[in-house]
């Protein structure tokens, strides 16, 4: 196991910590983790979204929260991204929604998540918006691609994220290409068992640039996730090498990493969604961050040493 997947599973281990989830909610925000959410409230995401939209960047919004534990709770989530849809169309907005279907109550019942998650595709397919079903941890896998698959019987807009640390994924992709699927391709966050998930980032990165390779090919519309400028330059090189037009895919990145190489792809003619997430439930977001780039917590360090 080499430092940085020492240093990534630390921390995933970490964050199911009571003590370490009291400290880090109380003093988080204030240590600096607002740089990776817009706020707890839309109002003050929107004002994100538009400043980003002025540089050029196109948003996928995301309202924090996954795994709920009861149905009124799922309900209620699926309602906000309601709102949220209406609100892009109402301020003419350069966005889409992002949602994890734990929240809509994947946890207690499949056909509960798909209920809520189809209600929330109705109203993208109405506003003339899109839907990205987000992946979460392996264990709802199966039971997302197959609410997926059961939406894509009746809409078009919507799309689903695929996760290269992952054994199964090569797999999982050939059979979305084959339903033209829109597919957001990211390396993965969350802390897996290694029978499931490559333990070397050697080995998720070399998956990582076959599996964008590959779905670039078929045609399919890519979105290629990552903040890792060697991902990108093979990107960009395997698009010129195969001329593969710009408008089957574009790269996303996460606000509040790297908002120069953001700007400067935009500015090049590349596509550029940022991933804005904003609400009140945002410590499990926050913890994945970290332990995607351990970097992330020496920015929070250097900001409680200043205090």
């Amino acid at each position: 196991m080499g430092l940085d997947t020492a240093g990534r599973w630390i921390i995933l281990r970490l964050a199911d910590s009571p003590t370490v989830r009291r400290l880090v909610t109380r003093y988080g925000m204030k240590l600096g983790a607002g740089r990776f959410t817009a706020g707890e409230t839309l109002d003050e995401a929107v004002q994100v979204v538009k400043r980003l939209n002025r540089d050029g960047l196109k948003v996928t919004l995301d309202n924090l929260g996954e795994s709920v534990a009861q149905e009124a709770q799922a309900r209620a989530a699926a309602a906000v991204y309601l709102d949220i849809l209406d609100r892009i169309a109402a301020d003419g907005l350069d966005a889409n929604v992002s949602v994890k279907l734990t929240q809509l109550g994947l946890e207690l019942s499949t056909d509960l998540a798909y209920e809520n998650i189809r209600r929330v595709v109705e109203r993208a397919t109405a506003l003339g918006n899109f839907v990205r079903i987000d992946m979460e941890h392996s264990d709802t896998i199966d039971r997302t691609l197959e609410i997926y698959r059961r939406l894509r019987q009746d809409f078009d807009n919507v799309g689903v994220v695929i996760q290269a640390m992952l054994y199964r994924s090569e797999e999982d992709l050939r059979g979305l290409a084959a339903q033209g699927a829109n597919v957001r391709l990211v390396k993965g966050a969350y802390a897996e068992p290694p029978d499931r998930a490559y333990p070397r980032k050697a080995d998720v990165d070399a998956n990582y640039r076959r599996l964008i390779a590959y779905y670039l090919q078929e045609g399919r519309y890519t979105a290629v996730a990552t903040h890792d400028e060697a991902v990108i330059d093979f990107t960009r090189r395997f698009v010129a090498e195969h001329n593969i037009p710009r408008d089957r895919f574009e790269f996303q990145m996460l606000l509040g990493i790297r908002p120069d190489l953001q700007r400067r792809l935009a500015a090049e003619g590349y596509t550029v969604r940022v991933y804005v997430p904003y609400g009140t439930d945002w410590y499990p977001y926050l913890m994945r961050r970290l332990a995607e780039r351990p970097a992330n917590l020496g920015f929070l360090l250097r900001n409680l040493f200043r205090r």
